[in-house]
């Protein structure tokens, strides 16, 4: 006897209980409570499934409570599993502790065999429905539990069907249903390697079992990675009796939500089929009509399903998605959960519930994630673009998406990782297709509807999908989509708008997305939550103009020498380089100067009454120099022009051995930041009098500036010492002359690992910390992020040697470690000291979460991640993400 209880009926949990008896099973449950019309049943629990994991041989241990609760079940519904005049069918369903639809197993019928049929047949008195509901069976069962391949069932009903001249399975005969069945099982038989089992019980234990093997299947896998599920939740497993929409006209099947999970308008949304089942909805096989359209078929039901509805979404507080069948008349309820939704739809979900007062602003801020700020930011069709239409199907999921066209999923992950960008187009996706789904930019397809498949699984990855495209033929074998006599092939480019449920022939112009008011308004919440500030990386003052529009809070990095590349800069940033005099030295920063001052003007008057920290100059001066072999092709050419010997051709030369005396072995780690503002100290001095200058010309005018000078690649606190005093010097020097007095901060990047040991002796000369996250992580690992981004770290992930790439996440064990050092050792002895991080990693939600709880005051990012950043740093202080 098991101390532990594996298995619970649908009477005994509730909602509280989804780490134990998963989603649908806690949901079922509550909804018994409720005293919804919920079909009976038991749950087989999550530990259950972890136990099989470590033993196959558990499930023996637990089988007589699995036959105990059966036992229960018969008795609740007046039928008889495996045999009897009215036999007990049962549904075999997974259910995670987080909902993963479609990403693992069911099996429908089970129970049926050659007696069982017969007897189904007379208690509906309808042979046809029987053999339909064994076929099914045979298929699924031999598909999920023996792997035997669905193509080689869906060639039968499609021979089937043409044969009869019909075209739709609902419209098959009785007898060719029949013939159906005998086809099947030999199918079975040869795909299997066996027989097909008549024994209910054999064929329960091997679903279930089945079920349990799914939370370990590629798809389920892939599912969780995309989604960061942990992988030690395992799934429970639901027996439910079943309940039947193909019985005929005044049975029925559906998927509805409570809300429009693409745009989140208030309105039962959703879709439903007479006489059918479930998966034909789910699996997009028939494409199905409107809910709305219930209202004149079935009104009573129709009644029914909105009261329940409404009270579901009331009492879950959130949007729901509802799966049902209508059996004779009777509505069953066999699903509730919490309903994917693109992220427009969450926002505007969120917004009226907030002011609907079913959840409070916190809430409403938590239902909106980082993730699908993301996809909020994804380009939409240029309302002007005059492409041909190719298509016109169903919404599915917002945005748009340019890509050459593909017809599997291998070869979308194949092209992907060739940097192609690829629209992946079959007639309905299955679940074996969600690595395809991820690669793709966006997906077509030719049947099923706005609760498919491919519609759900898109509006949770954030791709644009066009679903049930009926007027066009997706040919698999031919690797082609036709439209009359429109014909796109393999690689032909096409654009796909998830928005309008348009497909269109070529490449359309896209444009950025715009934000809704609702989505300002969930922001401007976020801030209310949030501790850490986000400021942006900004280099001009239009960065800075986006940035702000965006609700950055500071300019966290401006780097001057991107003020460098500009053409009409280039060739005096050049000559200052090559220059063999103090005198051409000099002539060439004061024209820089110039140049800076009205860099730094525009981006501080821009961030009026905002913190700006600019970046002395960074990197190596090899970088301004043009390209060996370009100067080798420049000489080349004079001299073959009888010029070898011209004031031009000199010049060549000269920079040539410019940039042989630049060469360094890993220039990375050489001569670059602070060390060649000590060698070449006239550049800083040159770049904090630009600086300088433009703050007095602000002001004159009256604007509240807030400038900040940060030097970078420093590790030694007398290499800190060396550039406070110099810009200090030249601070004093300007106020004394001007008579004016203006506040400004020196500070430095913590980007070595020496930096974060010693920041203690730093912070006595600094005034503030930011983490250059890019270079610390570079010095940390010992990685050169071209080389090993270029070589190795996919390998790295692929194997599981690194859970994620250290430049896109950043590393807590280590990276993190040394940030943790040196925010401890800096405030013990500037506790005021101000600490932020301006690498990628700013605009990385798990980044922000680890720089929340390392206490550093704000997170600076591009401009175009800012929202990202926001609703990130909320969640972090809400602990929604950690």
């Amino acid at each position: 006897m098991n101390a532990t209880k594996y298995v619970y009926s649908f009477k005994e949990g509730n909602a509280g209980m989804k780490d134990l008896l998963g989603g649908k099973g806690a949901n079922l449950a509550q909804m018994v409570q409720y005293g919804l019309p919920v079909p009976g049943g038991f749950i087989l629990t999550t530990h259950a499934c972890l136990e099989y994991g470590k033993d196959e041989k558990f499930l023996d241990s637990i089988w007589g409570d699995v036959q105990a609760a059966v036992a229960e079940l018969e008795k609740e519904t007046g039928k008889t599993f495996g045999s009897g005049g009215n036999p007990l069918l049962v549904s075999v369903r997974s259910g995670a502790p987080v909902s993963m639809p479609g990403m693992m197993d069911t099996v429908l019928n089970l129970g049926l065999n050659d007696e069982s049929v017969e007897s189904l047949a007379k208690a509906s008195n309808d042979r046809r429905f029987a053999f339909d509901s064994y076929r099914r069976f045979i298929q699924m069962y031999g598909n999920v539990v023996h792997g035997v391949a669905g193509d080689a069932f869906e060639e039968v009903l499609e021979d089937v069907k043409k044969r009869l001249g019909v075209a739709f399975d609902n419209e098959i005969t009785e007898k060719a249903m029949e013939e159906v069945v005998a086809r099947f099982k030999e199918i079975f038989r040869k795909g299997a390697g066996f027989d097909f089992p008549s024994d209910p019980w054999q064929q329960l234990k091997n679903a279930i079992v089945a079920v349990f093997k799914s939370w370990g299947n590629p798809r389920a896998v892939t599912y969780r990675k995309l989604h960061r599920i942990p992988d030690d939740l395992g799934t429970a497993v639901n027996i439910v009796s079943m309940v039947y929409g193909n019985l005929g006209d005044d049975c029925g099947t559906g998927v509805c939500f409570t809300r429009n999970p693409s745009d989140g308008t208030k309105e039962l949304y959703g879709e439903f089929l007479i006489n059918a089942q479930g998966e034909d909805v789910v699996a997009g096989i028939r494409t199905p009509l409107p809910i709305d359209q219930m209202k004149d078929a079935m009104p009573g039901i129709y009644n029914e399903l909105f009261e329940i509805t409404t009270n579901l979404e009331k009492a879950y507080k959130d949007m729901q998605d509802i799966e049902f069948t209508i059996e004779r008349g009777k509505l069953y309820i066999l699903q509730t959960r919490s309903g994917k939704r693109s992220a427009g739809a969450s926002v505007k979900i969120a917004v009226d519930m907030e002011s609907e007062g079913l959840i409070d602003r916190k809430t409403a801020v938590s239902r909106v994630t980082p993730e699908q700020v993301e996809m909020l930011l994804h380009r939409q069709v240029d309302p002007s673009a005059e492409n041909e239409l190719l298509a016109k199907g169903l919404p599915a999921s917002p945005g748009a998406g340019v890509g050459i066209v593909c017809f599997d999923a291998d070869d979308a992950v194949e092209l992907a990782k060739e940097g192609k960008k690829v629209v992946l187009a079959r007639p309905e996706t299955n679940p074996d297709d969600i690595h395809g789904l991820f690669a793709a930019e966006a997906i077509v397809t030719s049947r099923g509807g706005m609760t498919s498949h491919a519609a759900v699984v898109a509006r949770g990855l954030g791709k644009p999908c066009v679903s049930g495209c009926e007027d066009i033929v997706i040919d698999l074998k031919n690797e082609t989509i036709t439209n009359g006599d429109k014909i796109i092939k393999k690689g032909d480019t096409v654009t796909v708008d998830g928005s309008s449920g348009r497909v269109l022939i070529g490449g359309a112009p896209l444009m950025e997305a715009s934000f809704s008011d609702d989505f300002q308004k969930v922001l401007s919440w976020s801030d209310e939550y949030a501790r850490l500030e986000v400021w942006a990386n900004g280099d001009t003052a239009e960065d800075a103009k986006r940035a702000r529009s965006f609700g950055a809070r500071g300019i966290g990095l401006c780097r001057t020498e991107h003020m460098f590349m500009a053409a009409d800069r280039l060739p005096v940033m050049q000559r200052l380089v090559v220059a063999d005099s103090a005198e051409e030295r000099a002539k060439a920063l004061e024209e820089l100067k110039v140049m800076q001052k009205q860099d730094f003007y525009g981006i501080l008057k821009e961030m009026h009454g905002l913190p700006v920290i600019i970046r002395l100059l960074d990197p190596p001066l090899h970088e301004f120099m043009p390209k060996e072999r370009d100067l080798e092709e420049e000489l080349a050419a004079l001299e073959k022009a009888g010029r070898g010997s011209s004031p031009e051709a000199e010049r060549v030369r000269r920079v040539m051995a410019k940039v042989e005396q630049l060469k360094e072995a890993n220039p990375m780690l050489g001569f670059r930041g602070c060390r060649l503002g000590i060698v070449y100290p006239e550049i800083p001095a040159m770049q904090a009098s630009a600086i300088f200058e433009a703050v007095l010309d602000l002001v004159d005018e009256g604007v509240e500036i807030y400038p900040e000078i940060m030097v970078p690649l420093v590790g030694l606190e007398t290499e800190m010492s060396f550039f406070r005093e110099q810009i200090d010097g030249i601070a004093k020097d300007y106020m004394e002359k001007s008579g004016k007095e203006f506040n400004y901060k020196v500070g430095t990047m913590i980007e070595i690992p020496r930096a974060a040991f010693v920041a203690d002796d730093i912070a006595k000369r600094a005034e503030f910390f930011s983490f250059g996250t890019n270079d610390l992580t570079q010095t940390a690992f010992g990685f050169s992020r071209d080389d090993a981004e270029g070589k190795f770290l996919g390998h790295y992930e692929d194997k599981g040697i690194l859970p994620v790439n250290p430049f896109h996440e950043l590393d807590r064990e280590g990276v993190g470690v040394l940030m943790e050092i040196a925010v401890e050792k800096g405030r013990k002895v500037n506790p005021e000291l101000s600490i932020g991080i301006c690498g990628e990693h700013g605009g990385n939600p798990s980044s922000i979460a680890f720089c929340h709880k390392t206490g550093l005051n704000y997170v600076s990012c591009s401009p175009f991640r800012v929202p990202v950043a926001r609703i990130s740093a909320a969640h972090a202080a809400m602990g929604t993400l950690k």
